[in-house]
């Protein structure tokens, strides 16, 4: 077990917002399990694999550790758990991010004329981020600053490539509130993230495809390491409590703390466009 490192965790890793985030606490000098289903290249039809990912933590300064995983299995999701248990004995850092993006997600039209299959968000996206936090919360328990962070977006607040999305992004913003209730005896603090939009291997091949068509909003992108330095500020934060239980715009977080994007860069927050994140009320009944 390792004292001095902290002890993080990033489902969805492969590649995306996880995989920045991944690598963004390896160069913080974490211990990072990045989880993800694609363990060969040519699985998926974007580049990436979870050892891929752990290779670029540990290069990064951190401690890769790669898990291929399920997360629609609870079984792989629970020896996940279990493997952490026995190798490190607690969890520093859980960032719910593995997520289901079924074809026909963006397509433009009514719910009714897209597969009924986008609601396996809610399935990977939604009951995931529950399921890793239930068989995280001992080890968490076990940290001295425990941070539980759910990656979500704008499309919680407002309509985003339809209801299935959208129902799923807003349960993960709710689930983030309540969980913090729960954790908050326990000095465990609970976060939903709003980024931007992200750099990602998906969009970098949309905005390849037709760069002058997208040249101001690639401008405005962050790179998916931004959410990654915000959450490694967030948990180095003696007040991170005082945050706990509410839904953040990654951009406004890294305005508090000092954070910029890779290239040095701050990033604007969208909130004047879309709206101030949700908030919730205070009463517990229990």
């Amino acid at each position: 077990m390792n004292e001095n490192r902290r002890v993080a965790v990033v489902t969805g890793a492969s590649r995306g917002a996880g995989k920045g985030i991944a690598e963004a606490l390896g160069a913080a000098g974490a211990i990072v399990y990045v989880t993800g289903r694609t363990v060969e290249e040519g699985q998926a039809a974007l580049p990436g694999t979870v050892a891929a990912t752990a290779e670029a933590v540990t290069a990064a300064g951190g401690m890769g550790i790669a898990v291929a995983c399920d997360h629609a299995d609870d079984r792989q999701v629970e020896a996940l758990f279990a493997r952490i248990a026995g190798e490190q004995g607690r969890v520093d850092i859980l960032v719910n991010n593995a997520t289901c993006l079924p074809d026909g997600l963006v397509d433009a039209g009514p719910f009714w004329e897209k597969p009924l299959a986008l609601t396996d968000i809610w399935n990977v996206g939604m009951r995931s981020h529950y399921v890793a936090s239930w068989y995280a919360a001992p080890l968490l328990l076990k940290s001295d600053a425990g941070l539980v962070v759910n990656t979500s977006s704008f499309g919680g607040r407002i309509y985003m490539h339809g209801p299935a999305y959208g129902a799923g992004k807003a349960a993960v913003d709710k689930m983030a509130h309540d969980m913090a209730v729960d954790f908050k005896p326990h000095n465990v603090a609970v976060v939903s993230l709003w980024m931007g939009l992200l750099l990602t291997e998906r969009t970098k091949r949309v905005f390849e495809a037709e760069p002058e068509k997208y040249a101001d909003l690639a401008a405005t992108s962050e790179h998916p390491e931004f959410t990654g330095r915000v959450i490694d500020a967030l948990s180095r934060d003696p007040a991170r409590m005082e945050r706990s239980g509410r839904v953040h715009i990654v951009a406004e977080l890294a305005q508090d703390y000092g954070v910029v994007d890779i290239d040095g860069e701050p990033r604007p927050s969208h909130r004047a466009f879309f709206g101030p994140p949700t908030e919730f009320g205070d009463a517990v009944i229990e």
